[in-house]
């Protein structure tokens, strides 16, 4: 079974910075798309960011400017560098590989906390 594996999340002060990693236990094919979302207790998982298999990327509003998200094609693996960081930014922060055939693999989450 594939496991999904984040790290590099940790407590940081506000406007500081974070890169998060998520790797693969074994080769995903087909991959459609990798993408990093956030959870905070009683609140709905929500989508942070996002690249498809071609580059093309998204993000929710309130991290523009701020994160980034890239990928090693090669490695199945995808990153999350976050800077400028808030306390809003605080939550679980999971990672999520979409295949073509719209099956999703999870990680188990790291936690990232801003505060001073």
């Amino acid at each position: 079974q594939v496991q999904l594996v984040e790290s590099g999340g940790g407590l940081v002060q506000p406007g500081g910075s974070l890169r998060l990693s998520c790797a693969a236990s074994e080769t995903i094919f087909s991959i459609y798309a990798m993408g990093w979302y956030r959870q905070v207790p009683g609140k709905q998982r929500e989508l942070v960011a996002s690249i498809t298999s071609d580059g093309t990327t998204n993000y929710t509003d309130s991290v523009k400017g701020r994160f980034t998200i890239s990928k090693d094609n090669g490695k199945n693996t995808v990153h999350l560098r976050m800077n400028s960081l808030k306390p809003e930014d605080t939550a679980v922060y999971y990672c999520r590989v979409t295949t073509r055939g719209s099956y999703n693999y999870w990680g188990q989450g790291t936690q990232v906390t801003v505060s001073s």
